[in-house]
Order: C-alpha cells, then sequence, then structure tokens
C-alpha cells in the first residue's frame, strides 16, 4: 500500500514555549507533499524532519491568526534562494491575499517560480483540490476569524486483475488497462467475460481530517463521518470549557466527543495551550470518552 502519513512540525498554541512549535503539518500521499499551516519555526521543523523543501505541493492555511501562517513567507523566500521552479500552490482564506502580495513584493522579487493563491470559502464544504489519486475538501470551523479545516480523501484504488482468469481467457496485456478500469472481455466466439469476474474491487481510500481552531462543532462529525485519523485541536481541559467557549476554541472532552460521534478510527489532539505543564492530562480527557486517543508532538509520523 502506497504511503498515506501525517509528518507532526508544530502542535503548540498561540503563546510559543520551549516544548512546541507553532501549527504545522506535512501530509505525505503517495509520494506528494502539503503543508497544513506554516507557524514559525517550521522551516526548522522541516529539517529536522528530513522533508526535502522542494517536494511541498501546496500549502493549506487554515486561518489568519500568526502561530498559523507567520512562516509562511519566510518559507518562500527560502524556496527562492534553493533554485525551486515549480509552481506553490496556496489555499487560504481570501483576506490572506492582498498581504501576500504585498510580503511577495517587499522580499521576494525575482523568484524563479509562481505563487499561485486559491481562496478558500470557509462557510461552506468544497472540494478545493483534486488529482488522480486525492481530493481535499474545506470543512467550515468556528473560530474568532474566518477558520477552514481539511479533509484529505485518498480515492480508491482501480480494480484488482484476476490473474488466473486473465490467463484462462488468454486477455492481451494490451487490454489490462481497460479491465482495471470496469471494461468487459468480449471473446473470438462473443461471449462476454463481466468485468466482475475479471477483478476484484479496488482498495478503499483512506481519508484524513486536520481540524484546528474551531469552538465545539457537534455538526463537524457529520462533515467527517468515518474519517480514519482525525486531529483536532484541545487547546483546554474540561475545567476550562467557559473559556475555550469564550477564545472559540475545543477542549480535549469535546475532540474526543466529536471523534467518537464521527466513528473516527484515531485522534490526534494538539494546539496545547501554554499554561500546561503535563499534557497527559489532555489524553486522559480524551481517551475517557475515545480510547484511541494520542498526543501530538513534534516530529512525530502517523501513518493512515
Amino acid at each position: 500500500m502506497e504511503p498515506f502519513r501525517i509528518h507532526i512540525l508544530g502542535c503548540g498554541s498561540a503563546l510559543p514555549t520551549p516544548r512546541h512549535f507553532a501549527s504545522s503539518q506535512v501530509v505525505e500521499i503517495r509520494g506528494k507533499m502539503f503543508m497544513i499551516d506554516c507557524g514559525e519555526g517550521t522551516q526548522v521543523q522541516l529539517r529536522h524532519a528530513h522533508i526535502s523543501f522542494t517536494k511541498i505541493r501546496a500549502v493549506f492555511i487554515s486561518h489568519l491568526h500568526g502561530d498559523h501562517c507567520f512562516g509562511l513567507i519566510g518559507m518562500i523566500s527560502t524556496f527562492g534562494m534553493l533554485g525551486r521552479t515549480n509552481d506553490l500552490h496556496v489555499y487560504a482564506p481570501q483576506a490572506l491575499q492582498p498581504l501576500l502580495d504585498a510580503q511577495l513584493e517587499l522580499f521576494c522579487t525575482g523568484l524563479g517560480f509562481k505563487v499561485v493563491f486559491h481562496e478558500v470559502d470557509t462557510t461552506r464544504q468544497a472540494v478545493i483540490y483534486e488529482d488522480r489519486s486525492l481530493t481535499v475538501e474545506s470543512l467550515p470551523l468556528d473560530h474568532r476569524i474566518a477558520c477552514s479545516g481539511f479533509l484529505f480523501k485518498e480515492k480508491e484504488t482501480a480494480r484488482h486483475i484476476l490473474r488466473d482468469m486473465i490467463d484462462c481467457y488468454e486477455i492481451p496485456v494490451s487490454q489490462i488497462n481497460n479491465i482495471k478500469l470496469g471494461a468487459d472481455w468480449v471473446t473470438p466466439d462473443g461471449e462476454v467475460i463481466p468485468n466482475e469476474r475479471l477483478t476484484s474491487p479496488g482498495t478503499p481510500g483512506r481519508s484524513y481530517a486536520y481540524c484546528s481552531d474551531t469552538r465545539y462543532l457537534p455538526k463537524l462529525a457529520e462533515r467527517i463521518q468515518g474519517v480514519d485519523l482525525l486531529y483536532h485541536e484541545s487547546t483546554y481541559t474540561d475545567e476550562m470549557a467557559d473559556r475555550a467557549k469564550l477564545y472559540y476554541h475545543s477542549t480535549a472532552r469535546q475532540a474526543a466527543t466529536i471523534a467518537a460521534k464521527a466513528q473516527a478510527g484515531k485522534l490526534l489532539l494538539g494546539h496545547y495551550s501554554a499554561r500546561y505543564e503535563d499534557e497527559n492530562v489532555f489524553l486522559q480527557e480524551a481517551k475517557a470518552i475515545f480510547p484511541n486517543s494520542w498526543l501530538s508532538k513534534e516530529r512525530m509520523v502517523v501513518d493512515v
């Protein structure tokens, strides 16, 4: 099975601490690299993770709070110094575009590649990126400013060839791809052999949802139903639920409740408030609701 991995570069919240970097992740799927959020320190973490800067195809920015986007212009500048030639696609709320354009004009003249901006409508769930192997959907979140999560969905693979049936009907190699794509086979005698006899179902696609930052949003579970891996912010523990609501964040218990309602395969907690010295309190609270909960930490690599 092709790799589908999440590289955690930073999982802290707004206030810097010696323990955590600001929010940033890299989604690795079938050899392609996509970045989600780009807080300060992201470039350093890319180096530590041994992820090639040149492999980042696109950057998805959830919202315009500094701990999620202050590292973007610095990274783009570094791409230029490294001689990047491939376009960099940036998906973000519309408010970022004039700011990014001004920064590019001031700091990044003479780039050898284009920065292509794609506006994300944070009010609706929609496919914002698609290629042959995956789609990325926006996920409306409930934060103090326009904010979107992202749902990465791998497409189901083509149907698997049943070699013994291919040999039985002496089907030429030139027809294998057509049969993988669903074609029937017609024998020289005119008999139609249904595709279902020649193949088995393709491998179902895997999925990953990134949800940071947001208030507790019950309907989010419907939008990500059955997701294999969920990253959901857990800025506070439940004893600070009132503070979480005030500042449009979630508790670990609320994150676990979303995971349980969504019937997710696994939950990653993150975006921890700097006030907590021992993050195991998040884990204990979440596990009481959703046992397959885990703490995110820098340089963690999680297979989907």
